[in-house]
C-alpha cells in the first residue's frame, strides 16, 4: 500500500511539472509582443521572437531529459533493479565504506554518462545555434575531465568520511555526519576561489583603471571591504554574462564576467553590483548558509531513526537492502519532498531579490540604472519575459523581468540622475 502511493506521489509530482511547463509554453505565445516601453526601446520584435525560440528549444530538450530519468526511476526504484543493484555491489565487496563507495561511485558515473549527450546537444547545436557557446570540443573535453577528477575526489572525501563516522559512532552518527559536512562546506566555499575556479577560468585585474575605482568607492560606501576586482574570461565559453562576490567576512572578492563588462556600460554595471552588494548587507547570504545547515542537521536526525527502524525497504516493497540502498531511498524521498517544497523556496528566494534590488535603489539613488542593465542582459540572453504567473511562482527565484524593472521604475524619483559614484559613464 506505502509502495503505491509513493509511486501515485511520483506520478503526481511529474505530471505536475509537467502540467506546469505546459501553462508556461501557451503563456508565453499568447502573452508575446506586450513589451513595456522601457523594453520595447531595447528589444525588437526579432529579438523576441528568438528569445521565444531559445525557450522552447530549452524546454524541449529538458522534457527528454525528464521523461528519461522518469523512466529509469520507473525502472530502478519501483521495477526492483534497485535490490539486484545492492546484491551485486555486495558481491564485489562486503566492506562498509568500500561498498557504499562503488555502490554511489558507479551509479554517479552512470548518471554522468547518461548526461553527456544532453550536454554535448546544449553546447554545440542550442546554444550554438542562438550565439551563445564559445568553445570547441577540445575545452569542453578538458572542462569535462577537470569536473569528473576534482567530483571524484569531494565524492571519495564526504562519502567516505560519511561512512567512517558511521560506522565509528553507530549510535550518535547523525550528529558527526552533519558536523563533518557542514565544516568540510565552509572549508570548500574558501578553498574554491583559490584552487578549483582557476582551474577552470583565468582571472586577472580589472582593465579599467576608473571602473575599478568607482566600483571601490561603491563598495566602501556599503560597507564593504574588497581584497580584489578581478574579471574573468567566461567568454571563450559562453556568451552568458554574470557577476558574483566570493568570500567570507569583510574581504570580499569581486570577480566580473568579460561579457558583463561588454554588455553594460558603468551606472548599469554598478548598479548591478549594488544588489549583489545588498545581498550580503541584508544578511542573505547568511541566512542562506544557516537555513540550510539546520535542514541538513534535520536530514540527518531523520535519516538516523528511518534507517533504524529498517522501514524503508517495506516501504518499497522490498524485502532487505543494504544501508546505503536505504540511504538512497532517502535521498529520493527527499527529493520528492523537496519538489512540494519548491514554491515556498522560491518566494523566499524572491523576496530576498525584492530587498536586494531596494538595496541597490539606496545606494545608488535610482532604481533606473539597474532596470535598463536588466532590460539589456534580458536582450542580450535572450530571456524568457512572458512566464505564466503560477510557473513564476513555483519556480522562479527572482521576479519575473518585467515585473521586477517595472518596480524599480516605479521606485525612482523622477528627478533622479544616474549617477553613481564619481565620473563619467561608458559605453
Amino acid at each position: 500500500m506505502i509502495k503505491l502511493l509513493l509511486l501515485l506521489g511520483y506520478l503526481l509530482m511529474v505530471a505536475a511539472q509537467l502540467l506546469l511547463d505546459w501553462l508556461n509554453v501557451r503563456h508565453r505565445r499568447l502573452a508575446a509582443g506586450q513589451l513595456p516601453p522601457l523594453f520595447a526601446q531595447r528589444i525588437d520584435e526579432e529579438r523576441l521572437r528568438r528569445s521565444e525560440e531559445y525557450a522552447l528549444a530549452k524546454e524541449r530538450i529538458g522534457l527528454i531529459e525528464t521523461l528519461l530519468g522518469v523512466i529509469l526511476t520507473l525502472v530502478f526504484i519501483f521495477g526492483g533493479l534497485l535490490p539486484w543493484y545492492d546484491r551485486l555491489i555486495a558481491g564485489v565487496s562486503d566492506h562498509f565504506i568500500l561498498h557504499g563507495l562503488l555502490f554511489f561511485g558507479v551509479l554517479a558515473l552512470v548518471q554522468s554518462l547518461v548526461g553527456i549527450p544532453f550536454s554535448l546537444y546544449r553546447n554545440f547545436v542550442l546554444e550554438a545555434r542562438f550565439g551563445f557557446n564559445r568553445m570547441g570540443i577540445g575545452l569542453w573535453l578538458t572542462d569535462l575531465v577537470k569536473s569528473l577528477l576534482i567530483g571524484t575526489l569531494l565524492f571519495v572525501l564526504l562519502a567516505g568520511g560519511a561512512l567512517w563516522l558511521v560506522q565509528a559512532a553507530p549510535h550518535s552518527w547523525w550528529l558527526w555526519v552533519w558536523g563533518f559536512w557542514a565544516g568540510l562546506s565552509v572549508f570548500l566555499l574558501l578553498l574554491s576561489p583559490y584552487l578549483i575556479e582557476p582551474l577552470f577560468f583565468t582571472f586577472k585585474p580589472l582593465d579599467k583603471p576608473e571602473l575599478e575605482e568607482r566600483v571601490r568607492s561603491l563598495l566602501e560606501r556599503a560597507g564593504v571591504k574588497a581584497g580584489k576586482i578581478l574579471q574573468v574570461d567566461a567568454s571563450k565559453r559562453s556568451g552568458h554574462s554574470n557577476a558574483y562576490f566570493t568570500g567570507i567576512g569583510k574581504v570580499k572578492r569581486v570577480v566580473l564576467f568579460d561579457t558583463l563588462l561588454e554588455q553594460l556600460n558603468d551606472e548599469e554595471l554598478l548598479a548591478v553590483l549594488a544588489h549583489e552588494l545588498g545581498h550580503w548587507r541584508c544578511g542573505h547570504l547568511r541566512q542562506r548558509l544557516i537555513k540550510g545547515q539546520i535542514v541538513a542537521l534535520a536530514s540527518c536526525f531523520v535519516a538516523f531513526y528511518l534507517l533504524n527502524t529498517h522501514m524503508l525497504p517495506g516501504w518499497f516493497g522490498m524485502d532487505e537492502l543494504s544501508f546505503v540502498g536505504q540511504v538512497l531511498l532517502l535521498g529520493w524521498l527527499a527529493g520528492l519532498l523537496g519538489f512540494f517544497w519548491t514554491p515556498v523556496s522560491s518566494w523566499w528566494s524572491r523576496r530576498h531579490e525584492r530587498q536586494a534590488d531596494q538595496f541597490a535603489i539606496d545606494l545608488v539613488g535610482s532604481g533606473m540604472p539597474l532596470a535598463t542593465g536588466l532590460v539589456t542582459l534580458a536582450r542580450e540572453n535572450l530571456s524568457s519575459l512572458f512566464p505564466h504567473p503560477l510557473y513564476a511562482a513555483f519556480h522562479y527565484s527572482h521576479p519575473p523581468m518585467i515585473e521586477r524593472v517595472e518596480w524599480l521604475q516605479q521606485r525612482t524619483p523622477t528627478n533622479a540622475g544616474l549617477s553613481v559614484g564619481d565620473g563619467p559613464a561608458e559605453g
